[in-house]
């Protein structure tokens, strides 16, 4: 059960009872250890990019087996998505948590001391189900413990710190590379992992969880603790009693209501978008195309792989500011033509050749602005998107889906790019990944929703009448 620990002055009253709406220091403490879960998944996503080189030397890897070192991890972490959501109705957030940690930390381990590709490659799968538990329970820990005023942004928080771990995994890769320590770069990750685990030990348990398995007494117990405020604490869990009502009847929609599969192949369809935009392969990739841009050294791969990673994070912000302002399909289709044109533009490059200091910063220009197209466009919006679309019963199911589908199509990129730079060649690869987000624009133009300000009951209504899934927004 848990213990509710309580602020008060000595006249008995709490800091927290004139606004108990607000961030209080126990959730802010709870959100950010649950955020150090995304801390994690971005320091596993960064850093193979940097390991990568020295690992293949060391062991003499084929390039298929690099592609397997790559995405190996998107195939656990698939696995991982998959299972999360029935470990997490199980055994509750809290030790879905618990057990992401200790994986983290059992993977990042095992991948410093495997001897062997084989071995590193188990590992990675370990990992992977580390990651696709963390990145399906976090963000629903955190929506569940949050104040209803403050959840976007502290959901928002989580996604911000994917995109720093991805730059810290950068700065960690650099640092180590001068002696070439991938070992290190791997094993240093058990740290925060360790920190997760006894982090994740302190939480309470998801008021949410609590209330679902008729342990209504400590739900409540909880969320006082969490809002400061014993009659916010029981108005909350009313509500929270009230939406347990509708129950998760996934599987049985999808089967029964073809409306509902629409919903979940739109999911599908945004995921797989997502990761053939290229994107990941600049991320699993980036020593390697800045070599093929003509910078010869370690030492500039390096920074400049943590140049990515710091554009990807500030781009952002663009997201941010847009989204709610432009709405989702007009960023969309920006952002799929700046990675176009900047797919496009470096394969020409490539195609004529990159021999001077002028054109190889250029090239590395360009591969910036293709960062920038993704982070204010496909990256955050395509699972703002996959959350808004799914109908109330079958939410669960649709998400779970759609980030499989996620981790799926990322495995397939990790595991063709090297491939695809053999046999099609270096400046025909780009050229692929342009044509694809060319295609995308027209995708997003038929069949993606405009969603801007519209209400999550509205788009299920209009969904369930057989709406167009692009007028699925109409108000």
């Amino acid at each position: 059960m848990a213990t509710v620990i309580t602020d008060r002055s000595s006249d008995g009253s709490s800091p927290f009872d004139k606004d108990d709406t607000g961030l209080n220091r126990h959730v802010f403490i709870a959100c950010m250890i649950a955020a150090l879960a995304g801390l994690l998944f971005g320091l596993d996503i960064g850093v193979i990019s940097g390991a990568l080189p020295f690992i293949a030397k060391e062991f003499g890897l084929a390039t298929h087996t690099q592609e397997w070192v790559v995405s190996s991890m998107m195939f656990g972490a698939a696995v991982g998505a998959v299972g999360s959501g029935p470990l997490s109705r199980k055994f509750g957030r809290k030790y879905s948590l618990i057990v992401a940690s200790i994986l983290f930390s059992v993977g990042s381990l095992g991948c410093a001391i495997a001897g062997n590709p084989e071995i590193l490659i188990v590992f990675r799968v370990l990992l992977g189900l580390a990651v696709g538990v963390a990145s399906f329970t976090a963000p629903l820990y955190l929506s569940e413990i949050a104040p209803q005023r403050l959840r976007g942004s502290l959901i928002s928080m989580y996604q911000l710190m994917i995109t720093i771990g991805i730059v810290v995994a950068f700065l960690s890769d650099t640092a180590f590379s001068y002696e070439g320590q991938w070992r290190w770069m791997l094993g240093v990750i058990t740290i925060p992992a360790l920190i997760l685990f006894i982090g994740v030990l302190m939480l309470p348990r998801s008021p949410r969880w609590l209330a679902l398995q008729g342990r209504h007494v400590e739900a409540k117990q909880v969320l006082a603790l969490l809002r400061g405020c014993d009659v916010s604490a029981k108005k909350e869990l009313e509500a929270i009693r009230e939406s347990l009502k509708i129950k998760q009847s996934g599987w049985s929609l999808f089967k029964s209501n073809s409306n509902c599969r629409r919903a979940v192949y739109l999911g599908i369809v945004l995921q797989v978008m997502q990761q053939f935009t290229g994107m990941n392969v600049v991320m699993y990739y980036a020593p390697k195309i800045f070599k093929i841009a003509g910078f010869a050294s370690t030492e500039q791969q390096m920074w400049g792989t943590v140049i990515v990673g710091l554009v990807n994070v500030f781009a952002t912000f663009i997201a941010i500011g847009l989204v709610d302002k432009w709405g989702r399909k007009p960023v969309l289709k920006l952002g799929f033509l700046v990675m176009a044109a900047g797919m496009a533009i470096l394969g020409t490059l490539l195609h004529m050749g990159v021999t001077t200091p002028v054109e190889q910063y250029f090239a590395a220009f360009v591969l910036l602005i293709f960062i920038v197209g993704f982070a204010m466009s496909a990256g955050p919006l395509i699972w703002v998107l996959c959350s808004e679309i799914q109908p109330l019963k079958a939410r669960d199911f649709g998400i779970t889906v759609s980030t499989a589908t996620n981790w799926i199509a990322n495995m397939i990129v990790g595991a063709t790019f090297l491939t695809f730079l053999q046999v099609l060649g270096n400046a025909q690869t780009f050229w692929l990944y342009a044509a694809l987000n060319l295609v995308f624009i027209f995708v997003t133009m038929a069949l993606i929703p405009e969603t801007k300000g519209v209400s999550l009951e509205k788009i299920e209504q209009n969904l369930m009448k057989g709406v167009p899934l692009s007028k699925l927004g109409r108000k």
